[in-house]
C-alpha cells in the first residue's frame, strides 16, 4: 500500500522512491492521517504555482498550517502580496547582490582558510550555516555577534516532531526570535542606517485601496524573521547537499576543479536534485479536478518540489547527478508569484561557496558514518557532515 507520511524518518531520509510511486500511482494523493492532498507532477506542481487565485497561501504554507494568520510575504496572495513584494525587491536588486560578491567571496575563504590544516572539520556547522548567515546579515543588519543566537533559534523553530507536532521549544524559539528583531527595529529607528532594515522602515507598502503606510514594529520583526530564516537556512542545507553528490560523483567533482566556469550550472543540478525546500503548503479555494480526482474546495495541498524536480517527464534519468544536464526551469525556489526573491543572491552565494571549497579541498571525502539529518516541517537538509580534508592547500 502507498503511504506517504513527510514526517516518518525513514521516508525523510530517503524520499525519493516514495515521490516516484507518487507520480506513477497517486499524482493526486490524499493522506488521512494528517489530511492533506499532495500533487508531485513537475506540470501539477507548476501549474500549482501559477494559480494562486486556487491554491492559495493565505492559509499557511506548512503543512501543519502553524504559519496561518501571520503577516509573512510569503503567506499573502494578490492584490496584497503584489504591493508588499514590491517593496521587498529593493532588497535583491542586481546591483546590491553583485555588490555583495566581495564579501561572500571573503567571508568564504575566511571560514575555510579557518580550518586549513585540520584533518576533517564538520562542513555544516563550520561552513554552510556560516556563510549565508553572515550574508543575510550583513544584507538586513544583524549584528555579528547575534548571528549565531539566529541560527540556532531558526534551527529550533523549524524542527519538527515525528507526528509533526509544533513543540513548546519551536514555540518559544519563535517568540525569542520576534523578541531580537523587536529589540533590533527600536535601535534602528533611534539610529537609522543604510541597512535594509532602515530601508524597509522608510518604505512606504502601497495598500489594494491605494492608499499607503508604513510597516509597524511588530509587522517589520516577523519581515525580518522570514528573511533571516529563509536567507540562510536554504543555502546552508543546498551547500552540504552539493558536497554530497560531488563526493558521490567524483569525476564531475573533477571537472569542476578543473574547469570552476562549470559551477554554475552545476549549483542548477545541484538544486535539481536533492532542493533544500522539498513541499510547499496550499490551501485550495475551490474543488479542484485532476487526474480524475477531485481535491475539495478548503483542503491542504502540498506541492511537491523535490518529486517534480526528479519527474522523469521533465528530466531524463533524474535520479542521476550531471552537471553538463541542461535546466530550462526547475522550481527548487518556487515559481510563479512566491518564486523566492532571495534565489540571485542564493545563487551567488552556492557558486563562489563552491569556488573557494573546491580550490582549497580539491579532493576532500566525507566521513558518512557522522553524518546526521535534521528533521523539520519542509527544509531538507544535514545537521552534521565531517569532511575529510584531504587534498587541502
Amino acid at each position: 500500500m502507498l503511504e506517504y507520511d513527510p514526517f516518518d524518518r525513514l521516508t525523510a531520509h530517503n524520499p525519493f522512491p516514495v515521490y516516484r510511486r507518487l507520480r506513477d500511482e497517486a499524482p493526486v494523493y490524499y493522506n488521512e492521517k494528517h489530511d492533506f492532498w499532495a500533487l508531485s507532477r513537475y506540470e501539477d506542481v507548476v501549474a500549482g504555482h501559477l494559480a494562486p487565485e486556487i491554491y492559495s497561501s493565505a492559509n499557511g504554507v506548512t503543512l501543519e498550517g502553524q504559519d496561518r494568520g501571520l503577516p509573512f510575504l510569503i503567506l499573502k496572495d494578490p492584490p496584497e502580496h503584489t504591493f508588499h513584494r514590491k517593496v521587498a525587491m529593493r532588497m535583491f536588486t542586481p546591483r546590491r547582490v553583485n555588490q555583495l560578491e566581495d564579501f561572500v567571496r571573503e567571508t568564504a575563504g575566511r571560514l575555510l582558510d579557518n580550518v586549513m590544516g585540520r584533518d576533517s572539520f564538520d562542513l555544516v556547522q563550520e561552513f554552510s550555516f556560516r556563510l549565508p548567515l553572515d550574508v543575510i546579515s550583513e544584507l538586513v543588519g544583524i549584528p555579528a555577534e547575534m548571528r549565531e543566537q539566529v541560527h540556532l533559534l531558526s534551527d529550533r523553530l523549524a524542527y519538527r516532531g515525528e507526528d509533526g507536532s509544533v513543540s513548546e521549544d519551536a514555540i518559544n524559539a519563535n517568540i525569542e526570535l520576534v523578541g531580537l528583531f523587536s529589540d533590533l527595529i527600536a535601535e534602528r529607528r533611534r539610529d537609522p542606517g543604510d541597512d535594509v532594515m532602515s530601508l524597509l522602515m522608510t518604505t512606504p507598502v502601497e495598500e489594494p485601496d491605494g492608499s499607503t503606510r508604513l510597516l509597524e514594529d511588530g509587522e517589520l520583526a516577523l519581515r525580518f524573521l522570514e528573511l533571516a530564516f529563509a536567507g540562510h537556512e536554504t543555502v546552508a542545507r543546498l551547500i552540504p547537499n552539493g558536497v554530497v553528490a560531488l563526493h558521490w560523483y567524483p569525476d564531475q567533482r573533477r571537472e569542476l576543479v578543473a574547469d570552476p566556469g562549470l559551477i554554475p550550472n552545476a549549483v542548477e543540478e545541484m538544486l535539481r536534485w536533492d532542493p533544500p525546500s522539498h513541499f510547499q503548503g496550499r490551501w485550495t479555494t475551490k474543488d479542484v479536478e485532476l487526474h480524475g480526482t477531485v481535491i475539495p474546495k478548503d483542503s491542504r495541498v502540498i506541492l511537491i518540489t523535490g518529486a517534480a524536480v526528479h519527474d522523469e517527464r521533465k528530466y531524463p534519468d533524474p535520479e542521476v547527478f550531471s552537471i553538463h544536464r541542461d535546466i530550462d526551469r526547475h522550481v527548487a525556489f518556487g515559481f510563479g508569484r512566491h518564486l523566492c526573491l532571495g534565489a540571485p543572491l542564493a545563487r551567488l552565494e552556492v557558486r563562489v561557496a563552491f569556488e573557494e571549497l573546491l580550490k582549497r579541498f580539491p579532493d576532500f571525502g566525507i566521513d558518512e558514518s557522522g553524518i546526521t539529518r535534521m528533521y523539520n516541517s519542509n527544509v531538507r537538509g544535514l545537521a552534521t557532515l565531517p569532511l575529510i580534508a584531504a587534498g587541502g592547500r
